[in-house]
């Protein structure tokens, strides 16, 4: 297996333990690819859910800029369900996983056909 494979592996592991979800694999996948060499980054490849400036970059970056999303308060709302969904315990919030689950919260898994 190849390292990205290692880590959608990995990504999808950490759904079901920490969210009780089975992925769908395909969108797994291409939802990795996309977050592109930022994976293979220690400090990229995960969510600093406490920083505010972090947040404000998954929303214009991906969900503005990605997912296509109109601007407006429930971004940051859906950002902030995610990541409390996936504990505040829980210090690794992989990037591919937050980006997964917000692609499927706004239903946007079309971008990625």
């Amino acid at each position: 297996m190849s390292k990205r494979d290692d880590l959608i592996a990995k990504y999808a592991a950490d759904m079901k333990d920490k969210l009780g979800v089975t992925p769908d694999m395909d969108l797994l996948t291409k939802v990795t690819i996309g977050c592109g060499p930022s994976i293979y980054s220690a400090d990229a490849e995960t969510v600093a859910g406490t920083d505010a400036e972090e947040l404000e970059r998954v929303k214009n970056n991906f969900l503005i800029r990605k997912l296509g999303c109109a601007d407006g308060p429930e971004l940051m709302d859906a950002i902030k369900k995610v990541l409390n969904d996936y504990g505040s315990a829980n210090r690794n919030k992989y990037r591919a996983v937050v980006y997964y689950q917000l692609t499927k919260h706004f239903g946007k898994e079309s971008v990625y056909s």
